[in-house]
């Protein structure tokens, strides 16, 4: 398959992909080893269980309705990556300043995805968990780097290839989660007075009441965990980092994808997550704190734990060092993508070796966030706002100006007013919306002083013209025939049947053992037995996949 990912240039309709890539992407990105850390932590903040339980809900909630409706409907109107919209709207030199803080934002997140990962290989080499700032064994490091060198093979592939690992991996690792939840809840009840079994939701907040979310004098609250909900991946859909991947989707509708992402990975597995954690933590008689996602999952799933943890990490670096490649591509059209992105795969390996960057994540998720969500507002307001106020769309580009200053100005000056708002006490996870309004505010104020007034007349309606060219091919293209796509109508040969039984019946036995756990099996032979219909889903899986693929029409929804 061609490497071309359209880095530059519109995605051409013969290149969008379909329903069932962007549904495993946000599954799989989004189930994912930090979910481990971000379970974890929750716990450890010490808030009550129904602010854990509605918090999560709202503002995962806010974040599907921003992804559907902010990044996919500009990501489908311009079928560009985030840094060729950029460049359009503020010009060549503000493109090389986002590009930088983007990648660099972009690899350090990845780098606490392959951490994540390498937490659990280390288990293998009876190397200690890693829970200090910087690395203290060498086989971490040899294990990071070895994780990292798989990620970054996979990134290189491309959005398609991102897409169908995550195909296959997501529903494994999203049961994965519920096993290791109903494996250690049992553990939690027994130490629970009162309570001899999950009867009821009353029989659940009892046992979490005392021992997960205990609401233990925490000065957090239901609208700190919705906040964090909310800005934990606004790089991706408020700062419309997103539009990367959602330029290949053939509807905007495509967007609410991101709710299996946000339902199953933000609230189901963060929920699950905990209780692995709290009953990990009893289990071995230690803090929460000082026990890595390897070591909660190995405790709950044994050596199936290992591989959860390992794949969960890749699914969520793969997509990100994608993201970061791109960044860092856009610095320069000419540089290969796939080069740039093996070179920024080794950066972000490096950074996998020192633990801080996942045992700091859900400060850095919401820095990160709050750092590039002045862009997006910058980018919504000039494509859907500067229309309606009878201000000219491009306009910095149209008088080319090699830096639209009016951007940067505003960047600055909302990042200037969260710090500010954070001096005086607002907390991190509240400054997106004065963060966001006052970019606006300010970009809108700029560039009406600086000359988005004027008209462009010639170039806005040359503009406007390849516009409308582009979507009546890509509408025409999408509503002709499949035949005429010159692709099979077939839907897998005869073994898709086969393959499919077999990968089900895998992930059934895998349900079923956790459930017996919960009814009184022993823990012991779940983590013993369950890597084995484990590997065999995978090799099934695999399968089934491929068949799909080989079979399946182009233009399949």
């Amino acid at each position: 398959m061609s490497a071309q990912e359209f880095e530059t240039t519109p995605v051409t309709p013969q290149q969008l992909q379909p329903a069932r890539y962007f549904a495993a992407s946000y599954a799989g990105e989004h189930v994912a080893g930090t979910e481990f850390v971000i379970g974890a932590m929750f716990v450890a903040w010490g808030v009550p269980t129904m602010d854990i339980l509605w918090g999560l809900l709202w503002g995962n909630l806010l974040a599907v309705l921003t992804w559907a409706l902010v990044c996919a409907p500009i990501a489908t109107d311009t079928r560009l990556t985030l840094y060729a919209y950029l460049e359009k709207i503020a010009g060549p030199g503000t493109i090389r300043l986002y590009s930088v803080v983007n990648g660099v934002l972009f690899c350090v997140l990845a780098g606490a995805m392959i951490t994540v990962s390498a937490s659990a290989v280390r288990i293998l080499f009876d190397i200690p968990p890693q829970v200090h700032w910087y690395p203290t064994s060498a086989g971490f490091v040899l294990v990071a780097a070895a994780v990292g060198a798989v990620v970054v093979t996979i990134a290189a592939l491309g959005f398609r290839r991102v897409a169908q690992f995550a195909e296959v991996c997501a529903p494994w690792m999203i049961l994965m989660f519920i096993v290791g939840a109903l494996a250690l809840l049992p553990s939690l009840v027994a130490q629970t007075a009162g309570v001899d079994g999950i009867g009821s939701f009353a029989d659940f907040k009892q046992v979490a009441d005392a021992h997960i979310w205990r609401g233990d004098g925490s000065q957090l609250n239901v609208w700190h965990v919705a906040a964090f909900a909310w800005v934990c991946n606004l790089a991706m859909h408020g700062g419309l980092g997103d539009m990367t991947l959602l330029r290949f989707a053939r509807s905007s509708r495509y967007g609410y994808f991101s709710a299996l992402g946000m339902f199953i990975g933000h609230y189901l597995a963060w929920v699950c997550a905990g209780i692995m954690g709290a009953g990990a933590a009893l289990a071995l008689q230690t803090s929460i704190t000082q026990l890595d996602a390897g070591a909660v999952a190995y405790q709950a799933l044994g050596a199936a734990g290992i591989v959860a943890v390992i794949i969960a990490g890749w699914t969520t670096s793969n997509p990100t060092i994608y993201r970061a490649g791109l960044a860092f591509q856009s610095l320069n059209p000419n540089w290969d993508r796939v080069r740039v992105t093996i070179v920024t795969g080794a950066v972000t390996t490096v950074i996998a070796c020192f633990p801080f960057v996942f045992s700091k994540l859900m400060d850095f998720v919401g820095l990160m966030g709050l750092i590039l969500s002045p862009i997006g507002a910058v980018i919504v307001t000039e494509h859907w706002l500067f229309p309606r106020l009878g201000l000219t769309r491009y306009w910095a580009s149209y008088s080319e100006q090699r830096t639209n200053k009016a951007a940067v100005i505003a960047w600055g000056t909302a990042l200037l007013a969260a710090f500010l708002l954070n001096q005086f006490g607002l907390h991190l996870f509240f400054l997106l919306l004065p963060t966001w309004i006052v970019a606006t505010v300010a970009y809108i104020v700029l560039a009406r002083a600086m000359g988005a007034q004027e008209a462009h007349a010639e170039k806005a309606r040359a503009e406007r013209q390849q516009t409308e060219e582009r979507q009546r091919a890509e509408a025409a293209y999408l509503a002709a025939p499949v035949a005429d796509h010159g692709a099979s109508t077939s839907v897998g040969g005869a073994k898709l049947p086969v393959y499919r039984a077999i990968a089900l019946l895998a992930l059934a036995t895998c349900t079923l053992m956790g459930v017996a756990v919960l009814l009184g099996s022993d823990l012991a032979f779940l983590r013993q037995w369950l890597l084995l219909p484990s590997l065999l889903y995978f090799v099934f899986g695999t399968l089934w996949a491929r068949e799909k693929e080989s079979g399946a029409p182009a233009n399949s929804t």
